[in-house]
């Protein structure tokens, strides 16, 4: 283009120059115009498909963040778990040996054990049904008191 100028200018006027430059910009704005067309209708284009593309990755992203979590998830509460069932045992542990020691202690200063507390139980049940079975009345005078009460 700008040979074609040159070439002008040199063989021809300054009208037929204003005339080639004139033609020039025409079609240099034609050619912008052309351009900018092009590229908005291709634009839409790129940009569906940019559009679609990040779509796709993010389901896929999405996937593979949940799966993750989910495997954190299941990982953390067998943790849990596992510290839970530690703390338990060492606290069942810690029991048993509070018991044990506050038993030893009530042991040496003479107070009775629930075993101990039991059998007394037991011995004096069946040291009352003894004195029952040797301070029984004979059953028929008995009768007759309820008799006399339901006529009287």
């Amino acid at each position: 283009m700008v040979k074609k100028l040159k070439a002008l200018a040199d063989n021809a006027g300054d009208k037929q120059l204003a005339k080639t430059v004139r033609d020039s910009a025409q079609q240099i704005w034609l050619a912008g115009l052309g351009a900018f067309a092009k590229a908005q209708a291709e634009g839409s284009k790129v940009f569906d498909a940019l559009v679609k593309e990040g779509q796709t990755i993010h389901g896929r992203t999405r996937k593979v963040a949940e799966s993750k979590v989910a495997e954190m998830t299941t990982t953390l509460g067998k943790m849990a778990t596992k510290a839970t069932n530690q703390a338990t045992g060492s606290w069942d542990k810690l029991e048993q040996v509070f018991e044990d020691r506050v038993a030893r202690a009530l042991n040496r200063i003479g107070v009775p054990t629930n075993k101990d507390i039991n059998n007394l139980a037991s011995r004096v049940e069946e040291l009352t049904a003894s004195v029952q079975k040797l301070t029984r009345t004979p059953a028929k005078p008995a009768k007759k008191a309820a008799k006399r009460t339901a006529r009287g």
